[in-house]
């Protein structure tokens, strides 16, 4: 036993977890999380290799490979499928032209991105709220945020007021994990075909089943109220 777990952390040195990769890129992409990392790795965007326990380990290359994806994703909106391709242009040692290869610029405004204060102000909230709730992991810390967290920090702010603090829900945020990761799961078959049509259907099917486990929660959610106030 002591021997293998030598040859893991030997296999392992100078490699990244799951974790420390989260802790390198959620700065520059804040949405990030594990569950997207591995649904990046069934794309094929990325191989981390694994440690005889099963665990994922990530080179320096796969992180630069990683950055790339996100970037590609979020900045060209660029689908995971010709992602791919240009990642795979690369590996070959082709140099990707980024006139063909990259969709023209689209004609739908970018999102907004807002920083500190401005989060602030447009959510209502003091800064020791955002405080907490970055520190707690409710909403990642970030230079610039979103319309999502806008929305995020506003709910804070209203279960603030009945004494709800950031701490108190962020079973809630991991809850969501253990949710995306059983959705993953179920669609896992059709994320692995690489055409179009089975794309559309794995995005279908995955919004499907969220807004069913939301249905669930929901249910739950009531029926405990019932009790309490029957």
């Amino acid at each position: 036993m002591a021997a293998a777990s030598a040859r893991e952390r030997s296999a392992s040195a100078g490699l990244l977890s799951i974790g420390q990769v989260l802790a390198r890129l959620t700065p520059e992409f804040p949405t990030l999380t594990s569950s997207k990392l591995r649904f990046l790795e069934v794309q094929g965007i990325v191989s981390p290799t694994r440690t005889e326990s099963g665990y994922r380990k990530f080179s320096q290359a796969d992180l630069d490979r990683l950055r790339l994806a996100l970037t590609l994703q979020r900045d060209h909106y660029m689908p995971l499928n010709v992602i791919r391709e240009y990642l795979e242009d690369v590996d070959a040692g082709r140099d990707p032209s980024p006139q063909s290869t990259l969709p023209p610029p689209s004609i739908v405004a970018a999102p907004r991105r807002y920083r500190r204060a401005e989060l602030l102000t447009a959510a209502g909230a003091a800064p020791q709220l955002l405080n907490d709730a970055i520190s707690t992991g409710v909403l990642a810390g970030s230079d610039a945020y979103t319309d999502q967290h806008v929305a995020l920090l506003r709910a804070l702010v209203a279960l603030d007021r009945h004494g709800i603090e950031p701490r108190h829900v962020r079973a809630l945020r991991q809850n969501a994990e253990r949710d995306v990761a059983l959705i993953e799961s179920a669609i896992a078959p059709v994320l692995r075909r690489t055409d179009a049509a089975s794309r559309g259907r794995a995005g279908e099917v995955g919004t499907e089943l969220a807004k069913r486990l939301d249905e669930v929660r929901g249910i739950f959610i009531r029926t405990a109220l019932d009790r309490l106030l029957g």
